[in-house]
């Protein structure tokens, strides 16, 4: 680790991928979330399954497991993991108005797993915009963020509400 403690850059500034060879094999799982805000009849119309483009959460649901398991092709200094497990999980809150993704991602290995539950809820998100653009152009991604990871040598991290 660099004196500024980023793990993909070295003393002089240049990014490189972290060596995890002499790590030790454990279960790793990272749990992220994120949401897309809409109007109420938007909203409406996604759960009534009436979308122009079809199944919105079906979909998006897909879209969020296949991006997981790209995203190393995506993120340019992650390693290619080989994932045990993905799942997104996509439902309506009100109080947005809107949908709220969060994705878990698994794995044993010697890396960890964030970035590709960070990805999938990313994706699964945009995939909800595309598929209900049309109806409301005014949606809003946010809150994406990790909110809990196990494994690995820095231990285990659960988000504090704020």
């Amino acid at each position: 680790m660099t004196a500024a403690g980023l793990t993909h850059i070295d003393a002089a500034g240049e990014a490189h991928m972290v060596d995890v060879g002499d790590k030790a094999e454990t279960v790793r799982v990272a749990t992220a979330e994120g949401h897309v805000r809409m109007a109420p009849a938007t909203l409406d119309l996604i759960l009534a399954g009436n979308a122009k483009k079809g199944d919105v959460i079906g979909t998006a649901r897909l879209a969020g497991i296949m991006a997981a398991k790209q995203t190393a092709n995506l993120i340019p200094l992650c390693h290619p993991l080989m994932l045990t497990r993905v799942s997104v999980e996509i439902g309506e809150d009100p109080a947005l108005p809107g949908l709220r993704v969060t994705a878990t991602a698994k794995l044993t290995g010697r890396t960890g797993v964030e970035m590709e539950a960070l990805t999938a809820v990313s994706v699964a998100c945009l995939t909800i915009y595309d598929m209900a653009k049309a109806a409301d152009r005014e949606m809003e991604i946010g809150g994406v963020r990790l909110v809990e990871k196990s494994g690995g040598r820095s231990g285990d991290y659960r988000r504090r509400e704020r």
